[in-house]
């Protein structure tokens, strides 16, 4: 038994050995494979993270992959082939010229693929053999043991990260695209290819054919259920304590074709109303367009029972307040996902010694309120606390922490605006002595690094699976210079467990709300009256003003949900 027990381990050390050598194999001489005007050198990452990481001059493409084993990490330095003066030289430069087609790319990939695996077998197979030979220099007559001992380590380790990679790899395993610095400059890689080639010149050429391919990747590997028609599209923003950023969120709603948008509190930063008055947010909420769906946060009030911010909010006609007094819900359904949360009920300037068991109590407080009802698609709610302690058909929403999260079932929003400009600034800004030892650019100074601004557009399919979730982080906004440093798009099957078998949703359903009684509460709920009313959101620069019924209204009909 101990014998055997032995060759078990001596096995393992060499199955370990020999991948370690089939990885040295691919590194000191990579895969060489390319398109008519981009080229790669391939290699084997020393790790089992099932990542295929692209580092890139001006960025890196990132794709995380779910498979049920994990697969050895793939990484691989793009360059841009000589052929690309060609373009130059004939004035050809433009998106359509640069971006290989998806079967030149699939080739190259595959092409790629066959050879790391038989260099990563040849390395695997030679490392073995080298250590077990240098082993029969004192017993030769184990020669023959030797071989077989290589010979198993290697098909070791060559099959099993073989067969991980082989069934990993796959589109539908996708769970994780993504693009940092300047690749994801913008939200679509096409609309920035568009500027630079209306102007390119020397500067920009190794920028657009970079891009090109970061976009072709994209589409190479975005699993097939992210490119299902679209039913719905959130925009998910907390925390914006009392910046008006509205002009960027404005133009990100008109970009992205956002249905709604979702906000998860923390409005203004001390509780006061007229804050919204000094800064024009509540013109900025009106001018989005779209709905705007809110929950209080514990900036948003100065006592437990202060809800002067609410009232005022109800006063812009594309607010939708999911709790717009205390103990009375609404739930909201834009195109037919269904959406309802609940407010913070802690205030500004607080003291307690348990901030815990008033999130305990309020989402209690909730869940007394919905029993009996299918929870809703979307639950949001301020604090992630009182989060974790309901449940949604899809997913949990909260804000609060000013940073970005998710697990299945749970998202957690970072802040629009980094926190505010109370937060993001130092007051008085540092000298000039000071931001030269700090290395702070003199357009930005005094601006506090460490709470990136970030927001998230959710996607719904028309069987009420969310597709996706692209999740975009940004700098310099303080000063007006907006840039976006990260965007990761999120495959939406890793957060949802099922969609509702039963329901669909679509444009043509619209913006209906209705109060949430409990089912107890049924028979005392019949009584009251349903009210249909239409609400016309004007367009930006317009004033507010209640129209008839048209045909292209959004219809908002109000009855109670049993």
């Amino acid at each position: 038994m101990l014998a055997g027990l032995r060759r078990g381990v001596v096995l393992a050390i060499l199955t370990v050995v020999a991948f370690m050598g089939g990885v040295a194999a691919t590194q000191l001489w990579p895969v060489h494979t390319e398109t008519q005007y981009f080229a790669a050198d391939v290699s084997v990452a020393p790790t089992l993270d099932s990542t295929v990481h692209l580092p890139m001059v001006v960025g890196d493409v990132v794709m995380s992959f779910n498979g049920r084993l994990p697969a050895p990490g793939l990484q691989a330095q793009v360059s841009v082939r000589e052929e690309v003066t060609d373009l130059l030289r004939g004035g050809r430069l433009n998106t359509a010229s640069l971006e290989p087609s998806q079967d030149e790319l699939r080739g190259a990939i595959d092409a790629g693929v066959r050879e790391v695996a038989w260099k990563f077998a040849l390395g695997a197979l030679v490392t073995s053999l080298a250590v077990l030979l240098t082993y029969t220099v004192a017993r030769p007559h184990h020669l023959g043991k030797v071989v077989a001992a290589a010979t198993g380590a290697t098909l070791a380790a060559t099959i099993g990260p073989g067969a991980a990679a082989y069934l990993t790899y796959r589109t539908d395993n996708v769970a994780e695209f993504r693009a940092t610095s300047l690749l994801s400059l913008v939200q679509a890689n096409r609309s920035i290819l568009t500027d630079l080639t209306s102007n390119a010149d020397q500067g920009a050429v190794y920028v657009t054919n970079l891009l090109a391919l970061s976009d072709a990747l994209r589409e190479e590997f975005t699993p097939v259920t992210t490119q299902a028609p679209v039913a719905a599209k959130f925009l998910l923003v907390s925390d914006i304590h009392g910046m008006n950023q509205y002009p960027l969120m404005r133009q990100i709603v008109a970009s992205e074709g956002i249905d709604a948008v979702i906000d998860a509190g923390d409005l203004v930063n001390f509780g006061q109303p007229r804050e919204g008055v000094l800064t024009d947010i509540y013109d900025g909420i009106e001018s989005l367009g779209v709905p705007y769906i809110f929950v209080r946060g514990n900036h948003d009030a100065t006592s437990a029972d202060d809800e002067a911010l609410l009232r005022r909010l109800a006063r812009i006609p594309n607010v939708l307040l999911l709790e717009p007094t205390a103990g009375d819900y609404v739930e909201v359904g834009v195109n037919g996902v269904t959406i309802s949360g609940f407010n913070d009920v802690r205030y500004y300037n607080q003291r307690s010694d348990d901030f815990g068991a008033d999130q305990v109590a309020a989402a209690d407080a909730f869940k007394e309120a919905t029993a009996g009802l299918t929870p809703t698609d979307l639950v949001v709610t301020h604090e992630p606390y009182a989060a974790d302690r309901v449940t949604a058909t899809g997913v949990t929403l909260n804000g609060h922490m000013h940073a970005a999260a998710l697990e299945r079932g749970h998202v957690q929003m970072g802040s629009f605006t980094g926190g505010g400009l109370v937060n993001q600034f130092r007051l008085p800004p540092l000298t000039e002595e000071a931001q030269e030892a700090a290395q702070e650019d003199p357009e930005t100074a005094g601006e506090l690094q460490g709470h990136p601004y970030s927001f998230d557009v959710l996607s719904m399919g028309g069987d009420l699976s969310m597709l996706s979730l692209t999740r975009y982080s940004y700098r310099n906004l303080v000063s007006g210079r907006p840039q976006y440093d990260d965007v990761s798009m999120i495959n939406g099957r890793t957060l949802q467990a099922d969609p509702p078998a039963d329901r669909t949703c679509g444009p043509d359903l619209g913006v209906v709300t209705s109060p949430i009684v409990a089912a107890e509460g049924a028979d005392q709920a019949s009584t009251t009256a349903e009210v249909t009313e239409t609400l016309t959101i004007p367009p930006p620069d317009h004033t507010p003003t209640r129209t008839p019924p048209a045909s292209d209204d959004v219809a908002v009909t109000s009855g109670p949900r049993r």
